[in-house]
């Protein structure tokens, strides 16, 4: 397997985080598509600006990424084809690296990225039925802490 390195996000990258992004939902039947393929570049343009995404690459490809501002991760995409390699990984430990709390919200559908998280340290906090989200999905509050158990 080869080296996966993490760096901020650059401008340029936006396409390739806006396809991530599209391809990953692509993946997930059950979740509505509210956002046309270019509008969810303009929004990865969006958080790289606002200096909130962080890139997973392999062999120079944007492969991953992450979106968090502070301790709460708005978002974390792997390319469908890179799921399992530890691209997912390497960014929360990234993320990790840095903060002794980090929080984010799933969709309660989403049984793959509920298994990832637990398996990382997340531990389940809150569900809510969906009401307060943009796609009206039930959801799951993670939070991790450092040295908890």
């Amino acid at each position: 397997m080869s080296t996966i390195t993490i760096s901020p996000a650059r401008t340029l990258d936006a396409g390739a985080v806006g396809h991530i992004l599209s391809a990953s939902n692509d993946m997930m039947p059950w979740l509505p598509r509210l956002h046309s393929a270019a509008e969810e570049i303009m929004y990865a343009g969006d958080m790289i600006e606002a200096g909130w995404v962080r890139v997973a690459k392999r062999h120079g490809k944007v492969v991953g990424f992450i979106a968090r501002w502070e301790e709460e991760i708005h978002a974390l995409y792997v390319l469908p084809d890179e799921q399992d390699s530890g691209v997912g990984t390497s960014l929360l430990d990234d993320a990790k690296a840095d903060t002794d709390r980090l929080a984010l919200w799933s969709y309660q559908a989403n049984s793959s990225a509920t298994r990832f998280y637990g398996l990382r340290g997340f531990a389940e906090t809150a569900r809510t039925d969906g009401s307060e989200n943009d796609v009206g999905l039930p959801d799951i509050r993670f939070e991790w802490a450092r040295g908890a158990s």
